[in-house]
């Protein structure tokens, strides 16, 4: 039985479409219908259930699952040691990965990587906690950058702690604080970071047993950084994202300090591909460096 099957197979459930999958390999959709076809007869199982809405594992595909994911991937890992063993360092790499870190820190990282190891390919998936985390346990990231503590079954490495600053416009009244008190944040219009985001913020302020006044939530952290500047509320970022803030905005230390830890995390760090471990490393020991 061909593995690339079972790509294929893997790419129509990740994209929940034939005809996406089809587009992400490069192939028609009819060889990609083919394939699936293929290896339903060969394991004489319905694999997929076809509907208008997309396509999704049948109750038989989902036994399979995790043994076709572990084929694939251990398929990977024997060329990529073989290239190792012929004294190249090749493969893809896979990252989950969150805004401020795409956005702050990743383009650096990625360029110096790919410069010492231009025959490894990175591809990145962008998320919120809780999807990279998913991402991460169902085998579709490599691995990925989480927010400390992660999800229990996952092995976890800290890089970096981000604190957490209030944002108002730049002529609030609370401008003019040293710090942000939970007292001064209460009184006013809040606006959450939402799905997943809120995590931090929403521990400080359980932390000292308050609930804010939450009259926005969203989840683009450019959008909340415009509400604020517009006078709609006052809202909690990590550092990282107003590293290089617009004008009209006010950045103020909590009181007490709150912050985010930043760090990765997988299945496993040992049992990872060559190229996942080589990738793992140089992340690392940046940060280190910074």
């Amino acid at each position: 039985m061909s593995l690339f099957k079972y790509e294929i197979l893997l790419k129509v459930v990740e994209t929940g479409s034939l005809t996406k999958a089809a587009e992400r390999l490069n192939l028609t959709q009819s060889a990609v219908s083919h394939a699936i076809a293929s290896l339903e007869g060969e394991l004489e199982l319905q694999l997929l259930h076809r509907e208008r809405s997309g396509v999704r594992l049948t109750q038989e595909g989902e036994r399979l699952w995790g043994y076709m994911q572990d084929m694939v991937h251990l398929q990977g890992k024997l060329l990529q040691e073989a290239d190792l063993i012929k004294g190249l360092e090749t493969g893809v790499v896979t990252i989950g990965t969150f805004t401020s870190v795409s956005m702050h820190w990743l383009p650096d990282i990625i360029k110096n990587f790919q410069d010492q190891y231009p025959l490894i390919d990175i591809k990145l998936r962008d998320g919120d906690y809780q999807e990279i985390e998913s991402w991460i346990a169902k085998g579709t990231v490599d691995f990925g950058f989480v927010n400390l503590p992660a999800a229990q079954g996952l092995e976890q490495i800290e890089l970096k702690q981000d604190q957490l600053l209030c944002i108002t416009p730049s002529n609030h009244k609370l401008s003019g604080e040293e710090y942000i008190t939970l007292d001064h944040i209460t009184e006013e219009p809040f606006i959450m970071p939402a799905k997943g985001c809120d995590t931090d913020v929403r521990k400080w302020f359980s932390s000292q047993r308050e609930t804010p006044n939450v009259r926005f939530e969203l989840e683009d952290d450019h959008a909340i950084i415009a509400m604020v500047r517009s006078g709609l509320g006052i809202s909690i970022l990590p550092g990282t994202i107003l590293a290089d803030c617009p004008s009209g905005i006010c950045v103020r230390p909590l009181a007490p300090k709150a912050h985010r830890t930043i760090g990765l995390a997988a299945l496993s760090f040992k049992k990872g591909s060559p190229a996942a471990a080589k990738a793992i490393s140089f992340i690392i020991e940046a940060f280190r460096s910074e």
